[in-house]
């Protein structure tokens, strides 16, 4: 009987407690000993664990365990006390109480459940559904390509953009094939080891095997098309700088007998510089013909940077040798003043340098106008922003030697004038700070282009603007468009795709009768799983394809970018 009532009691308790949470009034204060105490107006209370609900008609009174009351609001004698509240329960008084208690149990309670998909552990090494390419698994797996007939093909889209798709395989029957290939994963291990060692050995006698290959194709002919190397030195940048050889080659030689004839210090000086840039100019043919090198695993974006690492050792080379010297024999040439002779032949010599090196002045700043005007530049910006390193360094070197030649001549015509030599050697230290000067400007622009510099904020607008336009972008962020040299930009930006747009590119290429028999006939919970990992795999290659498309769309449409990195923000 008593654990009946209890049970009873209890029911009655969390029914009163879900109708109290829905309805009753904000708590004013708590009481010790009891769980609420609040002013409301025909609302049920629930009072200790030892009492029944009371309903309360005017003013909510709190009764201890003893019997005592405390009064919460104003006096109301008219309220009962517990004693007489408990008979008229018991005897039948509280019968409205009974009735609006039973009336609140057959209300009904409406519970909602949520289908919650059970969450998959795959663990830190899933790779039960990763691709794998043909190349990597016979050198990741040392399989051969007879054993990657007999297994499962897929074709996917392909990451380059000389081929669409291109095959894969399953990694899992992949590592399957090797361990039924070797046995064992120690005996495959072994194999990995064995090759490695093998790889190592190939790269330590790669000297050797290249001279074999040189032989060999000596012997048997090369049936490869000659490299367009050479090619290069006979138009554009190539043609400049050979054509600066030649003439710095033969200006060297010149000043260096009239040195010697008169021992003049600005001749010495001329002759330092014609050196200097004879070899500057070599090191400008060995990084143009460096940089036409094609990209290997180990520098995956070529070698046009070659160009510009040649020009700062050329920098660097005319500032040390060029300038380093000049001023040291100009500052010799103060100090121990010695008499010129007959310096009839350095003018005759220096005339003649005048009219070569103004030669391939022309034919540098020819080659920068033709080249500025098809960047669409000015032919400032162009030689500023060191499009070109090779002609800029051709083109400063003339500009160089043509000021120098003049600064020679003058102090040397000064120095026969008035027979003081100390003007031949200010001569020598004027040429020396002029190559300075030109040695600086090339460290810094050829500087700047190796750190990476953005490209023109026009461009980059211009890359921005296209992105933006097309309907399955939302936004983009994190815009950096790298200059890599030799007009080739790398870009990257974050962007944030438009599902709906990407979703709906999808729909567009499906049946939609067919797709919508599928969904009516999904009744349960592993049929609608099925379903949605099948078309979600679908609109994530679609996406992949979007972002492929808008990579092609910026490279078509701007040539100087060669690589494209967007990111699924």
């Amino acid at each position: 009987m008593m654990p009946a009532l209890a049970a009873q009691r209890r029911g009655c308790r969390s029914l009163y407690g879900l109708y109290l949470r829905g309805q009753a009034a904000p708590l004013r204060r708590a009481c010790h000993g009891w769980q609420a105490s609040m002013k409301s107006v025909s609302l049920p209370c629930i009072l200790p664990c030892n009492r029944l609900p009371v309903q309360l008609m005017s003013q909510v009174r709190v009764y201890t365990s003893s019997g005592q009351k405390k009064d919460l609001g104003s006096e109301d004698k008219n309220v009962p006390t517990s004693e007489e509240t408990v008979n008229k329960v018991g005897t039948g008084q509280g019968t409205s109480n009974a009735d609006q208690k039973q009336s609140f149990l057959k209300d009904p309670i409406q519970v909602k459940v949520k289908a919650v998909l059970k969450k998959r552990e795959y663990g830190p090494k899933y790779t039960q559904n990763n691709f794998i390419t043909g190349v990597r698994a016979i050198n990741e797996f040392c399989l051969k390509s007879s054993d990657l007939d007999q297994l499962r093909k897929i074709k996917r889209r392909s990451p380059h953009d000389d081929t669409e798709t291109f095959t894969v395989y399953l990694r899992s029957d992949v590592e399957a094939k090797s361990l039924e290939v070797w046995g064992s994963p120690e005996a495959l291990a072994r194999e990995r080891k064995r090759r490695k060692e093998e790889e190592i050995k190939y790269r330590e006698n790669l000297f050797r095997n290249q001279r074999l290959l040189k032989e060999y194709r000596e012997f048997f002919g090369n049936t490869k098309p000659r490299s367009s190397t050479a090619a290069m030195f006979f138009k554009g940048p190539g043609k400049v700088v050979m054509v600066a050889i030649c003439i710095n080659g033969l200006n060297f030689f010149f000043k260096l007998l009239a040195w010697v004839y008169t021992g003049s210090a600005s001749m010495f000086s001329e002759a330092i510089h014609s050196l200097a840039d004879t070899c500057n100019q070599a090191l400008l043919a060995l990084g143009i013909s460096q940089s036409a090198r094609t990209p290997d695993p180990s520098h995956p974006y070529g070698f046009t940077n070659m160009r510009y690492i040649a020009s700062l050792i050329s920098g660097v080379g005319i500032f040390m040798m060029g300038a380093g010297l000049s001023w040291y024999h100009g500052i010799m040439g103060l100090l121990h003043p010695h008499p010129i002779e007959s310096l009839l032949w350095a003018y005759c010599i220096l005339a003649g340098s005048l009219v070569s090196e103004g030669a391939t002045l022309l034919v540098a700043i020819n080659e920068i106008r033709r080249s500025a005007r098809a960047k669409g530049l000015s032919f400032y910006q162009y030689v500023v922003q060191s499009r070109d390193p090779s002609t800029n360094v051709v083109l400063l070197e003339d500009a160089a030697a043509v000021l120098s030649v003049a600064v020679a001549a003058t102090c040397m015509g000064l120095t026969s004038l008035t027979g003081n030599p100390y003007y031949d050697s200010v001569g020598s230290l004027g040429v020396g700070t002029l190559l300075g000067t030109v040695s600086a400007f090339l460290i810094y622009t050829n500087t700047e282009a190796l750190l990476g510099r953005s490209i023109q904020p026009e461009q980059l607008q211009r890359l921005t603007e296209l992105l933006e336009s097309d309907p399955v972008v939302r936004a983009i962020h994190d815009v950096k468009a790298t200059d890599m040299g030799m007009s080739k930009v790398r870009f990257k930006a974050e962007v944030d795709f438009d599902g709906r747009v990407v979703t709906r590119s999808y729909l567009e290429k499906q049946d939609i009768e067919q797709l919508l028999q599928e969904i009516q006939q999904v009744k349960t919970l592993e049929e609608l799983e099925a379903f949605m990992l099948k078309h979600g795999e679908n609109i994530i290659d679609t996406l992949g394809a979007e972002v492929d498309r808008l990579e092609k769309d910026l490279k078509q449409r701007n040539p100087d970018v060669r690589h494209v990195d967007l990111e699924i923000l």
